[in-house]
């Protein structure tokens, strides 16, 4: 991923916004370089899934944000904009730690992480597995976020998932308007 810096609006579920030193390919799916990467659609339902599988490790972080969050200052999770778990295993929320992951199940190289928002919390599933790892706070709208540093490479996955979404949760759906 050693192409310069560009981020592009897709039709479909793909990134709004994106640090000036990020780079997305792969259709917009694949993330890499240095910085964070705002879907284009809030989560507006209910209960949201989405996932990510991590290509290759270094530093990184999956959550929601909102579009006030500093895409190009990593890591996220530091103010009232992003609540994200970061590739330590830590959910972090307004510079404090809510949450973390056991240290046996830290997510590595070719694992799925999971995440599921209903607009009180957020979790997280390791390759199909709920963590049991909740954390909350973020108010108002938001959009699922990533962020990678130091050769870390995720892949978003929005719909046809690697695993099954948890019941009650679904892929994020589009605000349509009925004329």
């Amino acid at each position: 991923c050693k192409q310069p810096a560009f981020c592009f609006l897709v039709f479909f579920f793909f990134f709004l916004l994106a640090g000036t030193d990020v780079v997305i390919v792969k259709n917009g799916r694949r993330i890499c370089g240095t910085g964070g990467c705002l879907a284009n659609a809030p989560l507006h339902q209910n209960k949201s899934y989405f996932e990510f599988k991590i290509q290759s490790t270094g530093i990184w972080g999956i959550g929601v944000a909102t579009q006030k969050a500093n895409l190009n200052q990593i890591p996220l999770g530091r103010d009232v904009h992003s609540l994200v778990m970061r590739n330590d295993g830590a959910l972090y929320y307004n510079n404090e730690e809510k949450n973390r992951l056991p240290a046996n199940n830290l997510p590595q190289e070719g694992d799925v992480v999971g995440v599921t928002y209903d607009h009180v919390e957020l979790n997280v599933y390791l390759n199909g597995k709920n963590m049991h790892c909740p954390a909350s706070g973020i108010r108002g709208t938001v959009y699922p976020v990533v962020y990678v540093d130091d050769s870390a490479i995720l892949d978003c996955q929005f719909s046809e998932f690697y695993h099954t979404p948890p019941p009650g949760f679904e892929k994020i759906l589009f605000e349509q308007q009925i004329f």
